[in-house]
């Protein structure tokens, strides 16, 4: 993509995604008739938010999940709870703001290093998950891939919700497990054989023969499969004969990602098969996303957005999100309107006819303020149900959400966004047309930037509790020089 190209790109992606977004086809006849779908969670690990050839991609080859934009809407303005793996999963998990719960920095092996509450080294046993909420509605539910939210008593997938998991507890692993040392387990016990020799694709045959031996044991239950690939996050490693697809790429990081990506792109196209060719296709619900924006070690691209993982600019947090359900949702849609990934536990609730589970009250402090302010924020979820403008087209509601992470924070309030780096004053953008946060308006529009500010300092001092860790020292020192090292460039090395 040349300059010129690239400039039309991202200037016309709003008018791009409002046009399409109001050009919504009616609903399938058989919305009405509809059950309770089976729910798929499609998860990305790292993915730049340019990395699809629906968002511009001339490089890398995802014909299937182009083809799965095709099938659904395509939301260009979907934001996840952290620019970091773990607090990002925690919170599309729970539906809820992880910082609600301390949830703030990432999980890693420096975490119990910065921990103020090392028994709390995980999703706090106080929350419920996805897991836990679908199968109290009746579904049969499994994990396959990444966990990342805790490894020690308590934390368990299989005893957060989740019938069946097969994936790692921690938050990387290798490609080539059957022939380097491994940490990938099966309901507590180490896995011995891989029925594919690349990770990718063993997690893709762990979701389907779930969803297989589901069908055989009771046809009529409802399943929810997490399919939480780490792909494309490091290490760097692909097949042969995938990098040969790619070998035409002068860099050699690009390529091996390219590799990566046609790998998870493969898997989706394999999970879609199975459930045409079983008949499971037009009820199932299914959401494609990635946990947070494109990394600076992996050779992603995030497109017209400035920033990456670990920065709350928008290429740390803004992703692309697909949804499907044929027989609900029509097809061949973009939407504009800010959705969340806390929308996913309210809004697959509504789809299955159930009301979320009540919160448990979580670990109190002794100070008895602070107890009865952390009781009285236990009952919130802070996603919507997005069903309505998924199947009616519309804009939604007006949405206010915030971040934090290791000294930064932002918070976004319809078109605006105040963002407060850890090293300089706030800055404020309106995002909903400044995709790139090129033009800073917090001197012009001081007004605004004080309401903001305001704003984010009621939700900061709302917080129930400190951060239960901090990830290490490197996110509150490098993420700062990438705030300006990031800015909207073209697609590298086309």
């Amino acid at each position: 993509m040349n300059c010129c190209r690239f400039e039309r790109f991202a200037s016309g992606l709003v008018v791009a995604m409002v046009l399409s977004a109001a050009a919504s086809s009616a609903v399938p006849v058989e919305a009405e008739e509809a059950g309770r779908p089976n729910i798929v969670v499609i998860l990305a690990d790292d993915m730049g938010y340019g990395d699809m050839g629906c968002m511009g991609s001339e490089t890398l080859r995802t014909p299937n999940l182009d083809r799965l934009a095709d099938s659904g809407v395509l939301c260009t303005q979907a934001y996840v709870a952290s620019s970091v793996c773990s607090p990002s999963r925690a919170g599309l998990m729970t539906g809820r703001d992880p910082r609600r719960f301390g949830y703030e920095g990432n999980l890693n092996a420096a975490a119990s290093n910065y921990a103020t509450r090392p028994e709390l080294l995980g999703l706090p046993p106080s929350e419920k998950t996805l897991g836990d909420h679908l199968r109290a509605a009746g579904y049969a539910t499994a994990l396959i891939g990444k966990w990342h939210l805790g490894m020690g008593n308590g934390f368990h997938p299989n005893v957060r919700g989740f019938d069946h998991f097969c994936g790692m507890l921690t938050g990387s692993h290798h490609y080539f497990p059957a022939t380097m040392k491994h940490v990938i387990e099966r309901n507590g016990t180490r896995v011995e054989s891989f029925s594919s020799d690349y990770l990718t694709d063993f997690f893709t045959d762990e979701g389907l023969r779930f969803i297989q031996q589901q069908d055989r044991a009771d046809p009529e239950k409802p399943w929810f499969v997490f399919f939480s690939y780490n792909a494309p996050h490091t290490p760097m490693h692909a097949t042969a004969e995938d990098l040969e697809r790619f070998e035409h790429l002068p860099d050699k990081k690009r390529q091996t990602y390219a590799a990566m990506m046609f790998a998870l792109d493969r898997g989706v196209g394999r999970i879609r098969a199975h459930l045409e060719q079983s008949g499971q296709w037009d009820n199932t619900l299914l959401v494609f996303f990635s946990d947070n924006g494109g990394a600076t070690n992996n050779g992603s691209w995030n497109g017209p957005l400035r920033g990456v993982k670990g920065c709350l600019r928008e290429g740390g947090i803004r992703v692309p999100m697909i949804w499907t359900w044929p027989a609900r949702i029509a097809a061949g849609r973009r939407c504009d309107a800010v959705v969340s990934a806390l929308d996913l536990l309210p809004t697959f609730m509504a789809a299955a006819g159930s009301q979320t589970l009540p919160l448990a009250k979580p670990m109190s402090h002794e100070d008895a303020r602070n107890r009865k302010r952390m009781i009285d924020l236990a009952g919130a979820h802070d996603g919507i149900d997005v069903l309505p403008q998924l199947i009616d087209g519309g804009g939604g509601p007006p949405r206010r959400l915030y971040w934090r992470l290791q000294g930064q924070a932002a918070v976004l309030d319809g078109a605006d966004k105040l963002v407060r780096p850890s090293h300089r004053p706030a800055e404020l953008f309106r995002v909903a047309s400044d995709a790139g946060e090129s033009d800073d308006l917090s001197h012009r529009e001081t007004e605004r930037r004080m309401q903001l500010f305001g704003l984010l300092g009621k939700w900061e001092a709302s917080l129930p509790t400190v951060p239960l860790w901090g990830s290490s020292p490197y996110w509150s020192g490098n993420t700062a020089d990438h705030y300006d090292a990031w800015p909207p460039r073209e697609e590298p090395f086309r």
